[in-house]
């Protein structure tokens, strides 16, 4: 990846329906040169795709916590993911270090709904226990930089 394709990726990121030939334009290169490299980019996983960004909120799904989840005995990712994948709630997961398992991103339309959710999650099998915090305020999100970090 050159200075090039950092650009073209910041231009996507900036707006992800910029046509090749507007992007072209900033970054110096024709519309089938852009496409090119944006093919790669996508080939080999720099790219993962191109999305709407949507406000949760506007779609009803206006409350929102992180769960840490404590599982009884060792449990794989892999497993764990297979078990939370049929929550809808669920609308993110990582593995963690520390205490916890994993961490869980959990969506609702309210707080009733969120302590449903959260009942769901804790009837699943493996899971021992969890610990709950309610998002009061989303303070910054971002993207990446397409740059690499400053060592």
């Amino acid at each position: 990846m050159d200075v090039i394709d950092q650009r073209i990726i910041a231009q996507l990121v900036a707006n992800a329906r910029s046509s090749y030939a507007e992007i072209g334009k900033v970054v110096g290169l024709s519309a089938p040169a852009v496409k090119r490299r944006v093919d790669r980019l996508l080939d080999t996983g720099v790219l993962r795709g191109f999305t709407a960004v949507v406000n949760p909120e506007a779609l009803g799904w206006g409350t929102e916590a992180f769960v840490e989840v404590h599982c009884r005995g060792n449990v794989s990712p892999d497993r764990i993911r297979a078990r939370l994948e049929p929550l809808p709630e669920v609308i993110a997961a990582y593995t963690v270090s520390g205490a916890a398992d994993a961490v869980v991103h959990l969506r609702a339309a309210n707080i009733h709904h969120l302590e449903d959710a959260l009942e769901h999650l804790r009837a699943v099998d493996m899971i021992d226990r969890t610990v709950s915090t309610v998002v009061l305020s989303t303070l910054l999100e971002r993207s990446p930089s397409p740059e690499p970090p400053i060592s």
